[in-house]
């Protein structure tokens, strides 16, 4: 039995009023969800409560899942919004992008610009290293929400383009010129590093 089927058959115990369906759900995503709604605040108690809250406004909408799309793409969609909500409601700023975690199936960087750094731990290297990071980081905080949120659902999730649409409730192309624009954004921001700049090629993929 595949992951989604295996989520089907416990959305549908937990729609007949099995309440244990339900909480293994939460137990095989709440880290999950935890860690995306951390990309949005800074604090690790206050994502906790968003997640719960995720959960909650989850379990309140199972009715509705029809089983159109994987389990954990609508939850990741519920989770997205009640973070974007949480943010409007309490004027946070997005966390930082975390570098150390490379997602993808088709060798994105910045991972792998991240892994090339490191081979050499010379302090010259790690200094590079770190100048590398703060400049990613600065420039994924400062990408507008919807960008954000795509690079991050595509690096750090891993998820595909048509994952990424239906939790965004969007077009795949629109999905892929996000993506498209933020990495853009990156590499700009890159080539202020190294002279002569970073081919698209190395950091699109």
């Amino acid at each position: 039995m595949s992951a989604d089927e295996s989520d089907l058959s416990l959305v549908q115990r937990a729609q007949k009023g099995e309440a244990g369906a339900f909480d293994a759900l939460v137990r095989r995503y709440q880290h999950k969800v935890v860690k995306l709604v951390m990309r949005y605040v800074r604090n690790q108690t206050e994502a906790e409560d968003i997640a719960q809250e995720a959960f909650i406004k989850a379990y309140r909408a199972l009715p509705r899942f029809r089983g159109d799309s994987a389990f954990y793409t609508w939850l990741y969609r519920i989770a997205i919004n009640t973070a974007k909500n949480a943010l409007a409601a309490r004027a946070r700023n997005p966390v930082q992008f975390d570098l150390d975690r490379h997602g993808g199936d088709d060798g994105d960087a910045p991972g792998d610009l991240q892994d090339r750094m490191t081979d050499t731990a010379t302090p010259e290297a790690l200094a590079l290293t770190e100048e590398i990071r703060a400049t990613v980081t600065a420039a994924i905080e400062q990408l507008p929400e919807d960008l954000r949120t795509a690079i991050m659902l595509r690096e750090l999730e891993g998820m595909s383009y048509e994952e990424i649409a239906a939790a965004m409730e969007c077009p795949v192309g629109t999905v892929r010129s996000r993506i498209f624009r933020a990495r853009e954004a990156v590499d700009a921001r890159l080539r202020e590093i190294f002279d002569g700049g970073l081919g698209r090629g190395e950091v699109a993929g």
